[in-house]
């Protein structure tokens, strides 16, 4: 049988490796956290990785599920406290997760929260209203931060509110950058109820950039005004006690700011060949 701490070492290489191979730019800023914690992360970000291109990928769409179910149950297992070592799931990414769990309290809510929003792109293409998209952002983004935070270890309960907030602005922030790239697959991800308040046609972002109309301008000002709120939110729930510990959590959260800020200066040239 092999060691204990052989597997779970030869586990946390395997999340950093994918980790390292996606190319994020949080790589880098993962860089900033003492190992033990910079290995959670890469558990967290590896993690993710998996569910997501089980969504994005080829399979047929029973598959899919049929594969996120027995990650379901997966991380059920893992968050276990009373499941003895030697009983420890297969996967590198849930050997390490149950790790993570044990050593700094990452929740199994959050976890399986992710796998729920993930789920929701294998059948929602539409969103009727900011409540329905919001619930998703929370469980795709929201989420993450959420066990991020525990990782990066914090003092006030209210990091609990920055991390659901940042969460939100990040997500929000991804959805401006790619409304050409959705729109492609069939997606908007921008509120019906939004598009019916300022006259815009889901034909004028589906069609592409020779329809970025003045409605369709006001609009993308619109979401991008609704996530720098939740910026702002943010940055009013971040105590002083943890600004240094949840400083990761700030420098990515300054990367997609300036992101938001450049579609900002680009016009929101979001919806062509142009895009930011």
């Amino acid at each position: 049988m092999r060691d204990h701490r052989a597997v779970v070492q030869g586990a946390a290489e395997y999340c950093q490796k994918l980790t390292k191979r996606s190319q994020s730019n949080f790589y880098y800023a993962f860089l900033f956290l003492p190992k033990n914690r910079r290995e959670g992360l890469y558990t967290v970000y590896a993690y993710c990785r998996l569910i997501d291109d089980i969504v994005d990928g080829d399979a047929p769409l029973e598959k899919k599920r049929s594969e996120l179910l027995k990650w379901r149950e997966t991380v059920e297992q893992a968050f276990r406290d009373d499941t003895p070592p030697k009983h420890l799931v297969e996967h590198p990414v849930a050997q390490r997760l149950r790790q993570a769990h044990r050593e700094f309290g990452l929740r199994k809510e959050d976890a399986l929260a992710i796998i729920d929003g993930c789920e929701m792109d294998l059948s929602t293409t539409r969103y009727r209203t900011f409540a329905d998209l919001r619930l998703y952002c929370y469980r795709v983004a929201s989420a993450v931060g959420l066990m991020c935070i525990e990782l990066f270890g914090y003092k006030n309960p209210r990091a609990r509110d920055y991390a659901v907030h940042l969460g939100l602005a990040l997500q929000l922030t991804n959805i401006l950058r790619d409304v050409a790239e959705d729109a492609a697959r069939g997606r908007i991800y921008l509120p019906e109820e939004d598009l019916a308040t300022f006259g815009v046609r889901e034909q004028d972002l589906l069609a592409g950039n020779g329809h970025r109309t003045d409605a369709v301008l006001r609009l993308l000002h619109f979401q991008a005004q609704r996530a720098r709120a939740h910026y702002a939110h943010a940055r009013a729930a971040l105590a002083d006690e943890d600004r240094h510990s949840l400083l990761v959590a700030e420098i990515m959260g300054d990367i997609y700011y300036a992101l938001l800020c450049k579609i900002e200066r680009g016009g929101f040239d979001v919806l062509g060949a142009g895009k930011i």
